[in-house]
């Protein structure tokens, strides 16, 4: 049997000392933590556009006779709304609703049809919101016999909203870093940022149409005042960050 060279025997010994020592005083190798935060601000914003709702609401005893004579009335208004002088940039019509509806007597056995009814709803985006009252006034006098309501919003594009999705995520940072804070760690990168969305909470106005259609020969100097208040806004922001401890 062959011995074994002494020298061959203290490297292996000072190679396993070697392995066990690093082992023993391996460096602590940190931990990543992923956590999720959501920010949730809530601020108040000046709304930048109205939205108005208007209605044309004819009747007749014939289907036809109602529905002819609503859309006359309809494009009057329409007409009416688009031709004031800063609608070219500051306002938007479409059609919102519209319903054709027999009116019956049940006073007899069976119900009885004795009319028609047509309702054609139209709503305006008013970009100038100095010019509300013009636009309720021309719809008005053109036809429109309700006014259903008016809210005030913030555009999707305005500068505004990026304000309040910031502070959002100021918000869910300053959760994020007092996490890790507590868990004796940093935040190291943000993995994903998701938009929560913005809501507005709009302010709703409505107005009585007979009052505003009475004696309007005597009210004609007059324009319809409306003002329009700050929203409350609530934006949410929801981080996903990596935080090693």
């Amino acid at each position: 049997m062959k011995k074994i060279p002494v020298k061959i025997v203290l490297l292996s010994l000072a190679l396993i000392l070697f392995a066990a020592a690093l082992y023993v005083y391996r460096p602590n190798q940190n931990k990543i933590t992923r956590i999720t935060v959501v920010g949730d601000s809530q601020t108040k914003l000046q709304p930048d556009t109205a939205v108005v709702t208007f209605a044309v609401v004819t009747q007749g005893s014939q289907a036809v006779g109602a529905q002819q004579e609503n859309a006359r009335k309809s494009e009057a208004v329409k007409a009416a709304v688009k031709s004031l002088a800063f609608a070219a940039d500051k306002i938007e019509v479409k059609t919102n609703d519209y319903n054709l509806s027999p009116e019956q007597d049940y006073s007899g056995k069976m119900p009885k049809i004795v009319g028609y009814e047509v309702k054609n709803s139209v709503t305006v985006s008013i970009g100038d919101l100095s010019q509300i009252g013009a636009v309720i006034d021309a719809a008005t006098k053109a036809g429109a016999n309700s006014v259903e309501g008016i809210s005030f919003v913030v555009r999707q594009d305005s500068p505004a909203q990026g304000d309040a999705l910031a502070l959002a995520t100021r918000q869910a940072l300053a959760k994020a870093e007092a996490i890790a804070k507590s868990l004796n760690g940093r935040i190291v990168r943000v993995v994903e940022t998701n938009e929560g969305g913005i809501s507005n909470l709009p302010t709703m106005q409505r107005y009585s149409s007979n009052s505003m259609m009475a004696n309007a020969s005597s009210i004609s100097a007059y324009t319809t005042p409306v003002q329009a208040g700050a929203l409350d806004v609530r934006s949410q922001v929801l981080l996903v960050v990596e935080v090693e401890t």
